[in-house]
């Protein structure tokens, strides 16, 4: 039975309706729907009566049409399916339209062969295909890559009929990068698709460039009244002539790229170029060079860093530097993983010698941030960096950085109730170098001064509270000693005296045991921390060469203090 275009636009739009279950639908309900619809794909209003809706309905239930739609009525005025994942797009195609797809595929098969005609190619196979499952009911004899899971491909019928109708359009669209999505208005001109995942590529307004946006991330199309800016330098034939994937800069002109591609990879690239301007260059008996060019972007590197080992960027530098980074970065996520063996270790020695060491907790990318955002705040806030106290006040960005996931299970691995008490930002370079003596970390800092028993010799530095607390708060306390760079003997490095940190020393005693004990040398990696007692005996010597060493200080404890006194810098973790 023939069904015309407006007749199958009906029944879609019925569909899609009776799908959604958060809304009761009546019959006037879907008669408003389809008429929407039909003026939206025609642009003109349509006069739909209800006999036409009822009809349809009675079309969609029946096996004319293979559809057998299970609709019903209850309430005696709503509509719905009563089965509910049901949809007329997952029914099995008719015999007739079966006989009329297989007519098609055949004419379309006789330009296979003619330039014009040579995109279709694989249009024509996915529909031989499927023409054949359907008819023998045997499995698929090709697979082409799909993604069933890919968001916002329901939208590509609606774009595209937008664009064929230059209709100004109205998006909700929130990024990966955006806390809250955005609604604004889009001109769309073209749609693209890059590696099973399509694009929108337009414009917002007149004063700016062309962007595109990912269908996945979209929220919300509708029509808007604004007249449609065509922009008369946008040529979709031309524009991703320079570029692999979809990110173009109008203004970068394309570089010669060139990489070197070893034996195993080669023949991969030569039968499946990265772009058509590839060129082989020279080869060897290791490998091939190949040029293209093409702009520096996203897509060009993630490409480059899908043959890993395999492939080599020569020049341009900066691109060849960005892989480096990428790939060292890659290697980075590995090394910070702590297993929990590590975790165990360090928890035992943190409690029978009063330190632990653990390298690469933290990324080098983490550490790169991390220096940066201390840098700008120490310039423009002209303050001493030396030695910078309270510092997740003053700086609570840092924590998106420091309470990643390795620093969480630590602390958890050493008490799940611990909380932050104390922040401390080190920096001995050679212009602030200086040693410190043998020493106990014993005063905490707290909000205000409250009398207590047990609390003595408080202090008043600059604002900072301090005194020193009963021994058992010591010694539950615990801090961990984030190092920014390389740390060694040579740039004064932490020296600790293994199992010191039993008890609280006095003066005569902690001279009697550090003249008479050999110390460790804490040489930590950038990224890596150290864990340590407070009451542990320590020092460091100056640092000998021109090298800074940076290290945050974090400080943690379980115990609350008693009767209102507070921790100035308490914080949960």
């Amino acid at each position: 039975m023939a069904v015309n275009k407006n007749a199958l636009i009906r029944y879609k739009t019925i569909d899609k309706c009776l799908q959604n279950n958060f809304r009761q639908w009546t019959l006037s309900d879907l008669i408003e729907a389809v008429s929407d619809a039909l003026f939206e794909y025609e642009g003109k209003d349509v006069d739909v009566s209800k006999r036409t809706v009822q009809l349809d309905l009675q079309m969609m239930r029946s096996d004319k049409l293979g559809y057998n739609a299970p609709i019903v009525v209850y309430n005696r005025k709503y509509y719905k399916y009563d089965i509910e994942d049901y949809s007329i797009t997952n029914s099995p195609i008719s015999n007739q339209d079966l006989s009329k797809l297989s007519e098609a595929v055949s004419f379309l098969k006789q330009f296979q062969g003619f330039s014009h005609f040579s995109e279709l190619g694989s249009m024509v196979q996915k529909l031989e295909n499927h023409v054949y499952t359907q008819k023998t009911h045997e499995k698929s004899l090709i697979d082409f890559e799909k993604n069933e899971n890919l968001k916002g491909l329901q939208f590509l019928d609606k774009l595209y009929q937008f664009i064929l109708k230059k209709q100004t359009i109205e998006i909700t669209y929130q990024s990966f990068k955006a806390r809250k999505e955005n609604t604004f208005v889009f001109y769309p001109y073209l749609l693209k698709e890059f590696r099973n995942r399509w694009f929108i590529i337009g414009r917002r307004q007149k004063n700016e460039g062309i962007m595109n946006l990912a269908l996945d991330r979209i929220i919300t199309i509708n029509t808007s009244d604004n007249p449609f800016v065509l922009d008369s330098s946008f040529n979709s034939e031309t524009y991703y002539k320079d570029t692999i994937g979809v990110s173009v800069s109008p203004n970068l002109e394309p570089e010669q790229v060139l990489l070197y591609v070893n034996h195993k990879q080669a023949p991969y690239v030569l039968t499946k170029p990265f772009h058509h301007s590839q060129k082989e260059i020279s080869r060897d008996n290791y490998g091939v060079t190949i040029a293209l060019d093409v702009q520096l972007n996203f897509e060009l590197e993630k490409e480059i860093l899908g043959f890993g080992e395999g492939l080599k960027v020569i020049t341009p530098e900066r691109l060849k530097r960005n892989i480096k980074e990428r790939l060292y970065d890659a290697v980075d996520a590995y090394e910070t993983e702590i297993s929990d063996k590590n975790l165990r270790t360090i928890g035992k020695r943190l409690e029978q010698k009063g330190f632990g060491i653990l390298n690469h907790v933290y990324t080098k990318r983490d550490i790169r941030k991390l220096k940066a955002k201390f840098d700008i705040y120490i310039k423009e806030n002209n303050v001493a960096g030396f030695g910078m106290r309270e510092v997740l006040l003053k700086m609570p960005e840092l924590k998106a950085i420091l309470f990643n996931k390795s620093f969480k299970r630590l602390i958890q691995s050493i008490d799940k109730t611990m909380f932050l008490t104390k922040a401390i930002y080190f920096d001995k370079s050679p212009k602030d170098n200086w040693y410190v003596n043998w020493h106990q970390d014993v005063p905490i800092n707290v909000s205000e001064k409250v009398e207590i028993e047990g609390f003595k010799s408080w202090t008043n530095k600059k604002g900072v509270i301090s005194v020193c607390p009963p021994e058992a708060v010591s010694k539950n306390t615990f801090a961990m000693r984030i190092h920014l760079d390389d740390t060694t003997i040579k740039n004064g490095a932490l020296k600790v005296i293994p199992g010191s940190h039993n008890k609280r020393l006095t003066d005569e005693e902690i001279k009697l045991i550090s003249n008479n004990s050999i110390p460790f040398v804490s040489e930590v990696n950038s990224g890596g921390v150290q864990l340590i007692k407070p009451l542990l005996l320590h020092a460091s010597s100056e640092s000998k060469i021109q090298s800074r060493r940076r290290v945050l200080h974090l400080e943690f404890s379980s115990i609350e203090l008693p009767n209102g006194l507070e921790y100035a810098e308490r914080e949960d973790l």
